[in-house]
């Protein structure tokens, strides 16, 4: 086992790590940019080391100095988090030329299933079902547009290198596409420096269902069962769930093993998600894959019982997964709430600066994962999520009842936050019923999107 790992990230996701780190026993050290100097989190580390100034580009996402922030502290391994260098192949290649163990897939599995392109191909030759779409990607908009007539439209604008909804744009007609084209390029490149795209037939009102699988390097895949992540602004997950209340037991069980094949395919090891949507009752299409720890893990940790930070850290040291697929036996219903400093009423404007009350409810099945408390300021550096609040209790009806205490309990100010949103969203007989996709909130709260 590791004896010292460093936290390649910063807030919620380095505390969850530094937590299971402590529990193994295993040192850690956070690294932090300026503007977290004064982070609560960071005393809980062995050592911390400042890796440049507050932007992102300067600090988080430069990887040479945090592989010489792991070298000073004589760190074996190091751990990404999600975001930011979570899904580079060139800083897990980086890490391990280093003799840094990177707790996550290999890089040329990071390649393969990172990049939506060669997924999707790879996919294909798994003989699990995809979204028709270009072969490949597009070269120039005459090409698009003839791919697009071919599909028939409306088509999907996806960035190869994509995520969080980044890059994405749906075109209705000849002219759309054109314009959009365009527009997913630049924001692409702003993104992820890759202004690749390519086409994929529109799925109208899909669910959106992810699979969590992990694997270790012995050839043992297992699946931790699915997430329904629906609930969505503009490809941006709000809600999260397990299990799906959409989906009937054959297509859970035909999503759970194309997510199976497709790891085993791609050689994958440690911890991915295999996401799909899913049209009607049975059919659904794979989409993506994330090649590292999802922001809505906790959902799956609390139905199975397992620390999936842990598993990922011994499958990194080495480790076989220490149990088989027939001992995992999902156990009730779990709900995530993303937590944002925005505003609702105001277009989701970011809300930046000091929390001066920060009530937090609790209880029985409650999880609450932050970083935040009062007298912490919020950076408008950095993404807007303060909190995830989770819910588990025996059936769906039960969750939705707590989350909605939860969700009257929970007092954040100044801030404005997302929590009057999410009390909104559970009094709608829509998703008390699981009657929802991707699109209905745009489409119920047009006048705030």
């Amino acid at each position: 086992m590791f004896e010292r790992i460093l936290i390649a990230n910063r807030g919620e996701i380095a505390l969850r790590v530094l937590r299971a780190c402590r529990e193994m026993g295993i040192e850690t050290v956070c690294v932090f940019s300026e503007e977290d100097r004064d982070a609560s989190y960071l005393k809980l580390a062995n050592r911390t080391v400042c890796i440049g100034p507050g932007a992102a580009r300067e600090s988080y996402l430069k990887s040479d100095r945090i592989i010489a922030a792991a070298e000073i502290a004589n760190a074996d391994a190091l751990h990404p988090g999600y975001g930011f260098l979570a899904e580079s192949a060139a800083f897990a290649d980086k890490c391990r030329e280093s003799n840094i163990e990177f707790i996550g897939p290999t890089a040329e599995a990071m390649r393969q299933l990172g990049d939506k392109a060669s997924a999707r191909e790879l996919a294909k030759k798994s003989k699990v079902p995809t979204v028709p779409g270009s072969d490949g990607l597009i070269e120039s908009p005459d090409d698009a547009a003839a791919t697009a007539r071919k599909l028939g439209y409306p088509v999907m604008i996806k960035a190869t290198a994509g995520g969080g909804g980044r890059g994405m744009r749906i075109a209705r007609n000849d002219a759309e596409l054109r314009t959009f084209l365009e527009q997913s390029e630049r924001e692409s490149k702003a993104a992820f420096n890759d202004g690749g795209l390519y086409l994929e037939k529109y799925v109208e009102r899909p669910r959106h269902v992810e699979v969590q699988i992990v694997a270790d390097h012995s050839g043992h895949v297992v699946h931790l069962h699915e997430r329904d992540c629906s609930m969505q602004r503009r490809y941006q997950k709000l809600i999260e769930e397990s299990p799906s209340p959409g989906l009937d037991a054959r297509t859970r069980d035909d999503l759970c093993k194309s997510a199976i094949r497709l790891c085993k395919a791609a050689g994958y090891t440690n911890a991915g998600t295999f996401e799909f949507l899913v049209a009607g009752k049975r059919e659904y299409y794979f989409i993506e894959a994330n090649t590292r720890i999802q922001v809505e893990h906790p959902v799956t940790e609390l139905v199975t019982g397992i620390d999936l930070i842990k598993t990922q850290i011994r499958i990194a040291a080495g480790e076989p997964l220490g149990f088989a697929q027939k001992d995992i036996k999902p156990v009730g219903a779990a709900i995530e709430c993303r937590i944002n400093a925005e505003d609702p009423a105001n277009g989701f404007r970011p809300s930046a600066g000091t929390i001066a009350r920060f009530r937090p409810p609790g209880g029985f099945g409650v999880r609450l994962d932050t970083h935040v408390h009062e007298g912490y300021r919020i950076s408008p550096k950095y993404d807007s999520m303060i909190a995830k609040l989770l819910v588990h209790r025996a059936t769906r009806e039960e969750a939705i009842a707590c989350m909605r205490r939860c969700l009257d309990e929970f007092d954040v100010a100044p801030t404005k936050t997302t929590i009057g949103l999410h009390r909104q969203i559970f009094q709608m007989d829509a998703f008390v019923n699981g009657e929802f996709d991707t699109g209905f909130l745009e489409r119920t709260l047009a006048g705030n999107f």
